[in-house]
């Protein structure tokens, strides 16, 4: 729990760094290649090339390329649409993503994940809640994909690498390899060249995402999804939206009801408290 607890302190600045200084301002393509480009750099020198199974290589690739690859794709585009508070708010379907997901891979309904994810769901609403009009649509649709690969990714990582005995050091590095061929890829496409950053702050910026927010944030985050059931996870990841809307209120000066955001912090914190109960008469009665 503590490295997730860690990666969302970490991921709480991302938010209002991206949509106060890159989004549009400087390319989103752009962006997501620069960024997955440092993350792959920083995990370079860890890769086992020998004695990893060509088919661990293959899933982390094919995981990497869809929650870090896919996910930016659609993450970064958001903020052309949405404020931050607002990019935020629409994240509040991941936890639900993440428990439907696991329940249809495992074959099975699981009331007590549902309801965590829903309880976490309600509390990142409380937050703030806002009419959605058509104004909002795209932005809406492009954070829900985003969502889908975020939640995809985490449940399938996890899959693969609990109880695993390959130090994830060692074998994470494939997981930006194949976030970077997604981003290099699309800039190819979609990049426009006139937009590249033009100012140190912007280069800064990319420089600590890259490095640190992705560099250590999601191997910290997908090696604390291992360590963890899928209840807790899922609530995690709505913890991020007091934690980001927090940051950009205090440093930014955004306007909140910063009562609605003790509300609905304390109702995710609930969620994440009833998980555990759970879990541990589960195991008791076990």
């Amino acid at each position: 729990m503590g490295y997730l607890f860690v990666t969302t302190l970490l991921w709480a600045f991302s938010f209002s760094l991206i949509g106060v200084y890159l989004a549009g301002q400087v390319d989103a393509w752009f962006s997501v290649l620069i960024r997955v480009a440092l993350a792959t750099l920083v995990f370079l020198p860890f890769l086992n090339l020998s004695t990893i199974p060509k088919a661990i290589i293959a899933k982390l690739m094919l995981i990497g390329a869809i929650q870090l690859g896919a996910m930016y794709s659609f993450y970064y585009h958001s903020f052309l649409y949405l404020s931050v508070p607002e990019v935020l708010l629409f994240t509040v379907m991941t936890p639900l993503y993440i428990a439907l997901l696991n329940d249809v891979i495992e074959r099975r309904f699981n009331p007590q994940y549902l309801l965590v994810a829903l309880l976490a769901i309600i509390g990142a609403v409380a937050i703030r809640y806002q009419g959605v009009d058509a104004n909002f649509v795209t932005g809406l649709l492009l954070v829900q994909a985003a969502n889908v690969c975020f939640a995809t990714g985490q449940v399938t990582y996890k899959r693969l690498m609990t109880g695993s005995e390959l130090p994830q050091r060692t074998v994470f590095g494939w997981f930006f390899v194949g976030a970077l061929i997604v981003a290099t890829v699309c800039f190819a496409l979609f990049g426009d060249t006139n937009k590249l950053p033009t100012t140190s702050s912007q280069w800064g910026i990319l420089i600590y995402l890259g490095t640190v927010a992705s560099g250590f944030g999601y191997f910290a985050w997908n090696k604390g999804a291992t360590l963890v059931n899928v209840g807790a996870l899922a609530v995690m990841n709505n913890l991020l939206i007091p934690a980001g809307i927090l940051v950009n209120v205090v440093i930014w000066n955004r306007e909140a009801d910063l009562i609605k955001l003790s509300v609905g912090g304390a109702i995710i914190v609930s969620a994440l408290l009833l998980n555990q109960y759970l879990n541990r008469n589960a195991i008791n009665k076990a």
